[in-house]
């Protein structure tokens, strides 16, 4: 079931997926709107008149330039549309384009405008003006006149929205803001068996059978279906050792890890568990949260090349980060370890800890920061902050790993006394 919702979750995210469901509701509604026109003969006296169209020229003028309005204006969304994922790719780096691909306003506006250029078209081909029977579908054509009003509505705020999203600023904090949910999740899915101590070579040395399983294709595991994988060992009697966690780029034959059985297990068993696993082209956040890591520091790298040569994005990916990693430290991440109902070992995982994520979000800015003094600074402020929300010896000691690091750096590269002076100043809380 989770591998579904997992499919369900990319499939929203594709540019095309919301536009193609709006198209498909504008011919449905087109469908209803005229079988209404033909049962209903609508009054046109009164305030009614002002609204309501008379006569088919009328109506064939109206749908006529609110559909090529529409189309014209469509296509001047989607210009702008490529010109912000550009500005964006060359900004930010290529791997941020579906950040703003998946913002679903884009996605809105784009199939709104198709879709009320392609109800106008409907509308209009049902009008009827002959000796012997005439049709105006006024209701119909209201309902384009209203559709025309909000799509103008909705290309202000589209605008807007373009101008705002493209800020480094905005990007960044909506990188924050995905990364502080998806923690959030991580957090939720620890469940009961965060603090279960577990003797697994113990548990291991119970089964009889141990066969290599290998990656089925090559690209990057994207997801576990943990709990459907958990049920099928289950059955099976197995425990499955694994040696990747999602983000991991496999390479077809590659071994992912072992499987111990209490029976020997044929080719087409051995097939159904890697079903439980999703390979594809691309890393994804779902489980993966050192891919929205990546992200941030990348934003952050791109800002210290020379070519760019902006130290302000990057402190504010370095304070963002900082928020990030202390809300890390107060969490507990994921048990390595998977139980079945009955509460058996089925799954031992590689996951992801404090250390990693802190090595994750510091260690390639600090490598590009060297001569920069703001930049190191900045790096000692946030890792004396996150030492600061620390609970556990482990967490410390990486945070004073990093911390010994980034002042040699400083120690290396800065000239000026004053700014040296300043990065000690920084680190005396977390080195002394």
């Amino acid at each position: 079931m989770n591998k579904i919702l997992f499919k369900w979750s990319k499939l929203k995210a594709t540019f095309w997926f919301i536009p193609v469901i709006i198209i498909g509701l504008s011919i449905l509604l087109s469908m209803v709107l005229v079988s209404l026109d033909g049962m209903i003969d609508v009054s046109q006296d009164g305030i009614a008149r002002f609204f309501l169209v008379k006569s088919s020229d009328s109506a064939r003028s109206i749908l006529t330039t609110i559909s090529g309005a529409m189309i014209g204006v469509a296509g001047t969304v989607f210009s702008v549309t490529l010109v912000a994922l550009t500005l964006a790719s060359s900004q930010f780096g290529s791997r941020l384009i579906r950040n703003f691909m998946y913002v679903r306003l884009n996605q809105v506006v784009l199939g709104s405008y198709i879709s009320t250029y392609l109800y106008c078209l409907l509308i209009l081909n049902s009008i009827r003006d002959s000796e012997d029977f005439a049709f105006i579908p006024s209701i119909s054509i209201l309902v384009a006149i209203l559709a025309a009003i909000a799509n103008i509505i909705l290309l202000i705020v589209f605008i807007h929205q373009i101008a705002t999203s493209i800020q480094a600023d905005h990007v960044i904090a909506d990188i924050s803001d995905f990364i502080s949910k998806r923690i959030e999740k991580f957090s939720d899915d620890n469940g009961s068996i965060k603090n279960k101590i577990i003797n697994a070579d113990g548990v291991l040395k119970q089964f009889k059978y141990r066969e290599a399983i290998y990656s089925p294709a090559n690209g990057y595991l994207q997801y576990i279906d943990k709990e459907s994988l958990t049920e099928s060992l289950q059955q099976g009697k197995a425990l499955l050792e694994l040696q990747f966690r999602p983000g991991a780029h496999l390479v077809r034959g590659l071994q992912l890890g072992w499987l111990h059985t209490e029976t020997k297990w044929d080719t087409e068993e051995q097939d159904k568990i890697q079903n439980h696993l999703v390979f594809g082209n691309s890393k994804t956040a779902q489980q993966d949260l050192e891919y929205s890591l990546h992200q941030m520091v990348e934003i952050a790298v791109r800002a210290l090349s020379p070519g760019i040569n902006d130290p302000y994005t990057a402190i504010t990916c370095i304070d963002n980060l900082k928020a990030t990693m202390c809300q890390i430290a107060k969490i507990e991440f994921p048990s390595k370890y998977q139980f079945d109902k009955e509460d058996h070992l089925r799954i031992i995982m590689v996951p992801l800890d404090f250390k990693g994520a802190l090595e994750t979000s510091f260690n390639k800015i600090r490598q590009y920061a060297a001569g920069i003094p703001s930049v190191i600074i900045r790096l000692m402020e946030a890792l004396t902050t996150i030492f600061n929300f620390t609970e556990t010896i482990d967490q410390k000691n990486a945070v004073k790993k990093q911390a010994e690091m980034v002042f040699r750096l400083g120690e290396n590269t800065i000239k000026e006394e004053n700014d040296l002076a300043d990065l000690k100043s920084r680190a005396h809380a977390i080195l002394d």
